[in-house]
């Protein structure tokens, strides 16, 4: 009786261990997940606040910027909308801003006194706005100055982001606290473990079997792991500490010549007919068996029983070995025949590639002395012609006819024609060698220039324009300039025959994130079925007559933004314009790709 009370009493105590183990620390963590889970929201709260704080900032600063920008002349409807973005946006914006703070009387405060000053700049803006409208352009200037005299922002938005630091701090240091003392209930919680863990090993010590039963055991875990070495496909041997073979897997028996089925003490130089006789691998054997010195991808090229040469890679370290205080060698043998043959291989490839090196670098040398010789010999007979043609000019004066003087032009127009056709040869020469300058460019800047540079060559054309907003990108600003250049010149030329023309710039995000960007007109056009021809080297579709040119800025076009990893494409119909797009890679100065953002 006195027995089986026992027994319930240690088995009650055992349940009522278990029951604190399990709900102390349920409690606990539950706790601290809690107080983790309210300072992130509190985390939150700050963060939201302080972002619309800033929002409402940059709300007011933006607007007023665009009005300074209208004031400058340079409006358009997105500044417009720009500078009535404060007055449709900063109220709902600030009545967040008080719901989030309700709790709060200073920050309160502080958000009226912030919604004063907010609404006193919009009121200016929208004067000078109305001003500006009115033709009175220094009181315009003058309502945008009294927005920063009169109504000062900055203090409010610094002390609403201040007092929401502050008290993140202390919420902060309250869930440390709590956390603090979770952590204290968790400690006593492993302390009640441990004791658990000791009386469940004792009490399992005194229910241990007979030892022959766990001697059997450790018997066939042995027999499970020589089963599992001889079933390995790598080599695996042990020695003991004379080198003297105590285990060999199949593998080993099979590479080396050794009979798996009579397995006697061989010396380890002894085995493979000398293919274990390299002394310096035997010293370091010794060594990682006398001073415990692990060999790691030792590599041996051994002749093996078959006859053949095998790049071997050989590690060893040294173990105890079983029932005994002696000390073995275990070793294991990795056959990289095949991988020292590749690399070999490799190699050679490596070695006919720097030859083609050297060949590529002998043909760029022969370039650059043909670019210097076009530069320098062709330019001088050509001045000759042009120069002699106007000597012959002035020389025959009023004796010359129309014939000769038609005569006399082509030969000065041929000429300057020649030079120019010599200084773009030299100019896309020059693209496919010169080294990418890669920065960040502003794609906007670039496209309005070249507007602007094709308008003041066409005075007088009537043309509209739409250029979308344009991104970022990373590459070469002077290469790039000559892509819009390019591409807008030829959309202004070949709309030359339409009273008022419409040319487009737009960009998209493509399936792979690359920015795709377009130029289309409703100009000329051509034929999709000489599409190929577009951006080859003096390949033109209209005649010089009715269109002049030289037929190479769409291949350097080509050129540029394949150097930048990108490719250029048209679409076109005849005389209903074209489409000319192009594709650059969205990365970093790095050269690493970016996802498309939202």
């Amino acid at each position: 009786m006195k027995v089986k009370g026992l027994l319930r009493w240690r088995v009650a105590g055992l349940l009522l261990a278990m029951v604190v183990i399990v709900v102390l620390p349920y409690l606990a963590t539950r706790v601290m997940a809690d107080e983790t889970q309210q300072a992130n929201l509190w985390l939150n709260h700050a963060s939201t606040v302080k972002a619309l704080t800033y929002r409402i900032a940059y709300l007011i600063r933006d607007s007023e910027a665009a009005s300074y920008r209208i004031l400058a002349g340079d409006g358009d409807p997105s500044t417009e909308q720009r500078a009535g973005g404060a007055k449709s946006q900063v109220p709902a914006l600030l009545a967040q801003l008080r719901g989030l703070t309700r709790d709060n009387p200073d920050q309160q405060a502080r958000i009226g006194a912030l919604e004063s000053v907010t609404n006193g700049r919009i009121i200016l803006v929208d004067q000078a706005l109305v001003r500006l409208r009115q033709g009175d352009a220094a009181g315009a200037r003058q309502s945008l100055r009294d927005t920063g005299d009169l109504f000062h922002m900055h203090e409010l938005i610094d002390g609403i982001a201040q007092t929401e630091d502050r008290l993140l701090v202390d919420r902060t240091r309250d869930v440390e606290q709590q956390v603090s003392r979770g952590q204290f209930v968790l400690g006593l919680t492993a302390l009640a473990q441990l004791v658990l863990l000791i009386v469940v090993v004792i009490s399992s010590e005194r229910q241990i079997g007979k030892r022959l039963l766990a001697e059997t055991r450790e018997g066939r875990a042995v027999l499970r792991s020589q089963m599992i070495v001889q079933a390995v496909r790598e080599p695996i041997a042990l020695f003991d500490e004379q080198l003297r073979s105590l285990l060999v897997n199949a593998a080993f028996s099979e590479l080396y010549g050794l009979d798996p089925k009579h397995h006697r003490a061989l010396p380890l130089p002894q085995i493979g007919d000398g293919a274990w006789s390299d002394g310096a691998l035997l010293q370091r054997l010794n060594d990682v068996l006398l001073r415990n010195r692990e060999l790691w991808d030792y590599e041996l090229v051994q002749r093996t029983v078959d006859g053949v040469d095998r790049h071997v890679v050989i590690n060893a370290r040294r173990i105890q070995q079983q029932d005994s205080d002696a000390q073995a060698l275990l070793l294991t043998v990795s056959d990289v025949t095949a991988r020292a043959l590749a690399e070999q291989k490799v190699n050679e490839l490596n070695h006919q590639l720097e030859g083609k090196v050297a060949q590529v670098s002998d043909v760029n040398r022969e370039l650059e002395a043909f670019s210097y010789s076009v530069s320098h010999d062709l330019r001088a007979p050509l001045r000759h012609i042009a120069g002699f043609a106007r000597k012959l000019r002035q020389h025959l004066g009023e004796r010359v006819d129309d014939t000769g003087s038609h005569y006399l032009d082509v030969i000065g127009n041929s000429a300057q024609r020649m030079a120019q056709l010599i200084d773009d040869l030299l100019v896309f020469s020059r693209l496919g060698r010169g080294a990418l300058r890669l920065q960040p460019v502003d794609m906007q800047s670039l496209a309005e220039e070249a507007r602007a540079l094709s308008e003041a060559e066409a005075p007088g054309r009537r043309i509209s324009w739409s250029i979308a907003p344009l991104p970022i990108v990373v590459g070469d600003e002077n290469m790039l300039r000559t892509v819009w250049q390019n591409l807008i010149g030829n959309a202004v030329k070949y709309t030359g025959q339409r009273e008022v023309a419409h040319i487009a710039v737009d960009v998209r995000r493509g399936r792979n994130g690359d920015y795709e960007f377009t130029v289309s007109d409703d100009g000329a056009g051509f034929d999709m079925q000489y599409a190929d021809k577009l951006f080859g080297v003096f390949q033109r579709l209209h005649r010089t007559s009715d269109f002049p040119g030289n037929g190479i800025g769409l291949a350097n076009v080509r050129r540029i933004l394949a150097r930048h990893g990108g490719r250029v494409w048209a679409e076109a119909e005849p005389e209903r314009g074209a489409r000319f797009h192009f594709s650059l890679p969205a990365r970093d100065l790095s050269g690493t790709s970016t996802e498309r953002t939202t």
